[in-house]
């Protein structure tokens, strides 16, 4: 190892970064007993949100409920500091049911910072990482820009849209990272010399308009649910929390005059004129790409978000833009309710170096470079949410890295974790990569509601539940057992009275007695409106309520999914080893040789899911291993 200018400690493991992705990484290794630090070029920028004020929404909500299950913090701090909770796509099916909260940006940010001081094994730090310190392709230390040195073990880099920031408004770009803070420069250069392949993408957000310039009444009001249902499944009926009092949020839309505005000045839009090189979220556009992209649409939803209770910053969701400040000026202004509108802080784009993902193991440590981890938006992803869920997994497996175990790896079949770095390690993406409740084949499964039931074991057996939790989580788990069991074996006479109450749910009547688990599978039945037939039924917490129903109405579904996954374990566990060279297996196309020696799957499941790996060639990889005795 090179000469250090000092070296100020060691650890075991080192955090570089400490948003959403890099305080759930810290925090899973030092909970699992590693002496752990995590850098951050601003301590007042911990667990920023420089985008959106919020937790969770649709499959997002998804990934917040399998890290609290896993012992994660994101939900417990979103509990703390929300300030409205809803449940997102309750008109639809149990599956695309999403949680989604404001959240008090500044005491989401506070909240996460005192986790952090008050864990044990880690120390957190504010300096600027400059260089990776690598001794045989094994990291060993990093080092800061002040000449600091940090021997460790493993190194966990999540750096979001930090590396080589470049905000970019109009004509107008500078270097920064995200909220005006000072981008990270020099490490790029430090992982380009050590080998890492970097690419640039690029993101963006709405404009702050504070609510005094505001005419609130010509918009819609945005209620928060009656019924408050905790992100952490840890707090489940917990009552400061269910009865919270919630702040409003606002709808208001786009106009004829907003997009002939955009459409006037699309040749001063950086997207447009080729200012921004680095590739932008497909799912997440800004309202330029949309009005040209959607032409045919007269308008668009904005949510008027607020940032916290004790600040008059509102955040225009639906709005991000990188249009000059003066024209975004003029664009707000046509929007109903915003006629007087101030620009508190103007859009932006921000382009940021991240890495290509499909170098990554399924355990998100790098190829090549022994302990070097790779977590968040620095992996491709976008959002809070799938960084977050990165980072608990890098993690723990920086941890297991240490100890000599084997990684902690989550199939597409056990969470979206398991799909999120499925496809960004297999599949890769040439776009910011976003979290959709389409993107899971068994989403069925991988509902929000049944994430403790799928994961808490699993957090359990890792060391990130505590013991009490683990009972309380069992004690749960009895309860669904038995009352699915109870619906099943009770039955219900078909008497007048009950007769009339089906009627009169517009269900029709029984010839013959059936079981309340039978009736529950009608559509237009549930649980709370076949009470009156349910005489002996005992007060049980609305978990368990909501959990046994879903499985007996969907028991059919549950049952084929299960079916499927079964199929898909199979070619899971068809392992398929890394010393494997596929140039020599004969009858696999020239693609598939050249993505496999690259990629090295895992198994047979994660080489069919390779991008340029055809059916054909998995029945010839299929042989190969049959010939070879390789089961």
């Amino acid at each position: 190892m090179e000469k250090q200018d000092y070296v100020v400690g060691e650890y075991d493991v080192v955090v570089i970064g400490a948003g959403h992705a890099g305080c759930e990484a810290a925090l899973a290794s030092a909970r699992l007993g590693k002496k752990t630090a995590a850098f951050v070029i601003n301590l007042d920028t911990l667990a920023n949100m420089p985008c959106n004020p919020s937790i969770g929404g649709t499959s997002k909500g998804h990934l917040v409920r399998e890290i609290d299950a896993l012992g994660g913090e994101m939900a417990k701090n979103a509990d703390k500091t929300f300030i409205q909770s809803k449940m997102l796509n309750k008109s639809k099916g149990p599956a695309v049911h999403s949680l989604r909260v404001q959240s008090d940006r500044r005491m989401y940010h506070i909240e996460m910072k005192k986790t952090m001081e008050n864990q044990e094994n880690l120390d957190v730090y504010q300096a600027e990482i400059v260089k990776i310190i690598t001794k045989d392709r094994q990291v060993v230390g990093v080092k800061t820009k002040i000449g600091a040195t940090f021997l460790t073990k493993t190194i966990i880099v999540a750096t979001g849209t930090y590396l080589k920031g470049k905000v970019i408004i109009g004509e107008v770009s500078y270097e920064s990272g995200p909220d005006g803070v000072f981008p990270a420069n020099d490490l790029s250069q430090s992982l380009l010399d050590i080998g890492v392949e970097l690419r640039r993408f690029k993101t963006g957000t709405p404009a702050r308009i504070n609510i005094r310039n505001m005419d609130l009444s010509k918009m819609e009001i945005q209620y928060g649910d009656e019924k408050i249902v905790p992100f952490s499944f840890d707090n489940e009926g917990n009552l400061d929390i269910i009865n919270k009092k919630q702040v409003n949020c606002y709808l208001t839309y786009t106009n004829k005059k907003t997009h002939e505005i955009i459409m006037n000045n699309l040749d001063r839009s950086p997207i447009y004129s080729g200012k921004i090189h680095g590739i932008g979220p497909r799912y997440c556009p800004s309202i330029e790409d949309k009005v040209v992209r959607f032409n045919d649409k007269e308008r668009h939803q904005l949510f008027i978000e607020p940032l916290g209770e004790k600040t008059s910053e509102m955040y225009i969701q639906g709005m991000s833009s990188s249009l000059p400040e003066e024209v975004q000026i003029q664009m707000y202004k046509t929007v109903a309710g915003l006629e007087n509108a101030k620009l508190m802080r103007p859009a932006y784009a921000i382009e940021y170096d991240c890495i290509d993902s499909t170098n990554l193991k399924l355990s998100l440590e790098y190829k090549g470079i022994e302990g070097l981890f790779f977590a968040g938006q620095v992996n491709g992803s976008s959002g809070y949410e799938e960084a977050a869920a990165q980072g608990i997994i890098a993690g723990i497996n920086a941890s297991r890295k240490i100890d000599g175990l084997e990684p902690f790896v989550l199939d597409r079949s056990e969470a979206y974790i398991g799909v999120l770095i499925d496809d960004l390690v297999t599949k890769g993406t040439n776009e910011p990569y976003r979290m959709m409740t389409s993107r899971s084949e068994y989403r069925l499964m991988l509902r929000q509601d049944n994430a403790d039931l799928r994961l808490t074991q699993k957090g359990y057996e890792l060391g990130l539940i505590s013991h009490e939790r683990y009972l309380k989580f069992l004690e749960k788990k009895q309860k669904i057992e038995n009352e699915i069991k109870r619906l099943k074996n009770t039955k219900v006479k078909p008497i007048e009275y009950t007769n009339e109450l089906l009627e009169s749910l517009n269900s029709s009547k029984i010839k013959s007695g059936t079981s309340l688990a039978e009736l529950l599978k009608r559509s237009e039945l549930n649980y709370e409106n076949l009470k009156p037939l349910d005489i002996d039924r005992k007060e049980l917490p609305d978990s368990v309520k909501e959990e046994a129903e879903i499985e007996i109405k969907y028991e059919g579904y549950i049952k084929l999914q299960l079916e499927q996954i079964e199929e898909f374990k199979k070619l899971e566990n068809k392992k398929l080893s890394s010393e494997i060279n596929y140039e020599d297996i004969k009858g696999l196309s020239l693609e598939a040789r050249q993505k496999l020696n690259k990629q090295k799957p895992l198994s047979v499941g994660q080489a069919s899911r390779i991008s340029g790996v055809s059916p054909a060639d998995i029945s010839v990889l299929l042989i190969y291993l049959s010939q070879n005795n390789i089961k």
